[in-house]
């Protein structure tokens, strides 16, 4: 297991990271970072882990920019799990595609991020691909949000880091579902969702049963 004794353990990115972590389902949310902090908790209860959620719904690289130093630098975690993509490809197809974050843009921003962890608090990293619940890969959001997927996994390469393929689990599942048994809307999963998306990341990191 990837993780140590005393880590602290924290997680940035939009709504699916969110998942109400500042509503009525604070502090970890009810998504799969809840999940993972259950199972870890449950199952290595000797380590004393702390879980920390700073995902905010909406949000795109830039605005993990903004929030970089307060969300991630001054908390000082062991590891820094980053999901970020999909609102910066959602945006080229939807009403404010002003929004929308070029891929070189995507890039270079998360580039500067990820060193800026590294190089201030050494903290280790974990990338999580963006996704789409489409299993028609043609499909013009689904071709754009695979590009993005294949940045964070070359920045992955890049940093030494693990992935956790979130499109890759996505895309076993629906050989055999359709996309409405896991989203309404192709994005935002449902509690057997986050599971799937719990699953790959407890995987990534060496979780044992």
């Amino acid at each position: 297991m990837l993780f140590k004794q005393h880590q602290r353990v924290l997680f940035i990115g939009d709504s699916i990271t969110d998942a109400d972590r500042a509503g009525l389902s604070a502090p970890y949310g009810n998504g799969y970072v809840s999940m993972v902090r259950n199972f870890m908790v449950a199952r290595y209860p000797e380590y004393n882990l702390t879980f920390v959620n700073r995902g905010v719904g909406g949000n795109t690289v830039r605005n993990l920019s903004a929030r970089w130093e307060r969300d991630v630098i001054a908390e000082r975690p062991h590891w820094v799990s980053v999901m970020i993509g999909i609102n910066d490809v959602w945006r080229h197809f939807a009403y404010n595609a002003q929004e929308a974050v070029p891929l070189d843009e995507f890039q270079n921003t998360l580039r500067r991020l990820l060193q800026r962890v590294r190089e201030s608090i050494r903290a280790n990293l974990i990338l999580m691909t963006p996704y789409m619940i489409e299993n028609n890969r043609s499909a013009p959001m689904r071709q754009l949000m695979d590009v993005y997927g294949k940045t964070i996994e070359l920045l992955a390469a890049e940093f030494g880091a693990p992935l956790v393929r979130t499109q890759a689990v996505f895309d076993e599942v629906l050989k055999a579902t359709p996309p409405s048994f896991w989203s309404s809307d192709k994005i935002h999963p449902g509690g057997p969702g986050h599971a799937l998306i719990a699953l790959a990341f407890l995987r990534t990191v060496g979780f044992e049963l």
